[in-house]
């Protein structure tokens, strides 16, 4: 749901109003939320639809320890956790029920095209100094969402670790591009869903070991072949399609994360 001009139009209206009028203006989304997406309702266990799917997708960093959330638009237990888990994260009360406060919190976080605050398209697209969504087993739509939802648990990881800057050294590779690079044929970077990872201010294993938190499947560190210079994260046991990787695989033997 988007808050058109006249909406907003109508709330800047009733601020100006004393009295009853306070009650309509507390209930309206966020105006800045605007450019991207803005919950119309409080969502809690038993809901289902479009705005649960949108808040699964911004909360799915906060899986727990070896857990993912699935997008899947229904307000389950796994999902309350992780709303859980967000709001404690952030100071909230952290009653696993997503209202005003919660949905304020992912406004705050979030930029106009969707992306959190702390990540963005260019740092996730295309590899190789080409730029895009394109040349993947995957249509460019569905490779640019999977990129979104990395990037939704990056931004948690990046808030386990203190809020200390990460960086992306690689993201979504075309084909050609993983083969000019050496990946590997079912790397996960081809479907938008993976990341390599850096850090000035924590080390490689402490981001491995915060990953396996943060709703990442896929972890690859030091000490692991070809991975001491930084640290891969994917969600490969979300990729239905890629069958091979639908599961769940961490190695970072110098971090004890295997």
């Amino acid at each position: 749901m988007r808050v058109n001009t006249l909406k907003r139009a109508a709330v800047a209206f009733a601020l100006a109003l004393p009295g009853a009028a306070v009650a309509t203006v507390v209930a309206a989304p966020a105006a800045h939320a605007d450019g991207c997406y803005t919950w119309p309702r409080t969502l809690s266990q038993g809901r289902s639809g479009e705005d649960v799917r949108q808040l699964q997708i911004r909360v799915a960093g906060w899986a727990g320890y070896a857990g993912v959330v699935r997008i899947d638009g229904k307000y389950g237990p796994e999902t309350a956790a992780a709303v859980k888990r967000f709001q404690s994260a952030y100071g909230l009360r952290a009653d696993g029920v997503a209202g005003p406060q919660t949905f304020a919190k992912i406004y705050g976080l979030q930029d106009d095209d969707c992306t959190p605050k702390h990540f963005s398209y260019s740092e996730l697209d295309n590899g190789c100094g080409k730029g895009g969504w394109s040349g993947g087993p995957l249509s460019s739509s569905a490779t640019r969402e999977n990129a979104v939802r990395t990037m939704w648990k990056l931004e948690a990881l990046r808030r386990s670790l203190g809020d200390k800057p990460l960086y992306v050294s690689s993201g979504f590779r075309s084909i050609a591009c993983n083969k000019q690079v050496g990946g590997a044929a079912d790397s996960q970077h081809l479907y938008g869903n993976a990341a390599d990872l850096t850090s000035r201010d924590r080390t490689l294993c402490e981001i491995a070991r915060s990953a396996r938190d943060q709703g990442f499947s896929g972890i690859y560190g030091p000490g692991y072949p070809d991975h001491d210079d930084h640290t891969h994260v994917d969600s490969r046991r979300e990729n239905t399609k890629d069958k091979t990787a639908n599961t769940t695989d961490w190695s970072a033997p110098d971090c004890a994360v295997n």
